[in-house]
């Protein structure tokens, strides 16, 4: 009876993990979709607490989308948990203009590759051939090039901007996704999925803190956290409920028990 009783407590704690689970969906914008997780999620799909600030993307014509202030927005193209990679498309086919106009500072990504700094140049006539001209930001009046910052600056040109990028342009690399990838830090989260600890969570109901934490102390939150909701509710009147009838059981088969065992003594005695 005792094994009966353990079975019976282990399967709703594991019914009761699984509907928390459940409360915190991945999801998809599109069969091929990259999955959608902690610290990202869906508004609207998918409840506040399952991803951080910053992090909300958007599914627009069974596309996953993420929104950029200084931009706009930009296709996702894959998510790596493990690498914590986060790799994009421009839909204007012009990475270069991303580049020059994307600002991660106020975001909480950085640029995944590593920077050096580039000048970008306009200039009203074509400069030296062995300089490849920006094709998706040029047209006949202007003519746009990347350039080293000690580059010597011809009187057709004019300075756009000086900023650290991955690569410069290069009319051998598609111009709508390369070196537009950006990754991300959470302070605990380090590596959590590479060592094994799981994904990354928040450590308190409130999320203010994330961490990896171990599964004892993830499902001891993910118990608290379900509790909470609506569904927890419903959850932990089932539990009451198992556990009463399994304590009604439990007394019926003892008294059972004792009953025979008492009667089994009688006989003897007559005997």
């Amino acid at each position: 009876m005792d094994a009966c009783l353990f079975y019976i407590l282990f399967f709703s704690m594991f019914l009761t993990i699984k509907a928390l689970e459940s409360n915190c969906p991945t999801v998809k914008c599109s069969h091929d979709g990259p999955d959608i997780r902690f610290p990202f999620r869906v508004a609207g799909r998918q409840p506040q607490h399952c991803g951080q600030p910053g992090f909300d993307l958007v599914c627009k014509e069974n596309t996953t989308m993420i929104d950029f202030p200084s931009y706009g927005p930009l296709v996702v193209k894959s998510i790596s948990y493990d690498f914590r990679k986060l790799s994009l498309l421009d839909p204007q086919n012009c990475v270069h203009e991303v580049f020059l106009n994307l600002n991660p500072s106020g975001t909480p990504f950085q640029y995944y590759y590593l920077l050096k700094n580039f000048t970008y140049l306009n200039c009203s006539t074509r400069l030296s051939p062995s300089l490849n001209e920006v094709s998706c930001l040029s047209d006949s009046r202007n003519h746009v090039y990347t350039v080293e910052s000690s580059f010597h600056m011809p009187f057709s040109c004019r300075q756009l901007k000086t900023i650290p990028i991955p690569f410069s342009y290069s009319p051998y690399l598609a111009d709508n996704s390369f070196g537009l990838g950006l990754t991300w830090s959470l302070p605990g989260c380090e590596d959590c999925e590479s060592r094994g600890g799981g994904s990354c969570v928040f450590q308190s109901k409130g999320g203010l803190k994330t961490g990896c934490p171990s599964i004892a102390q993830d499902k001891g939150f993910a118990i608290v956290n379900l509790l909470s909701s609506g569904t927890g509710s419903m959850i932990l009147i089932i539990l009451v409920f198992i556990f009463v009838m399994t304590t009604m059981i439990s007394i019926k088969v003892y008294f059972r028990q004792k009953l025979k065992v008492d009667e089994e003594a009688e006989n003897e005695n007559l005997l």
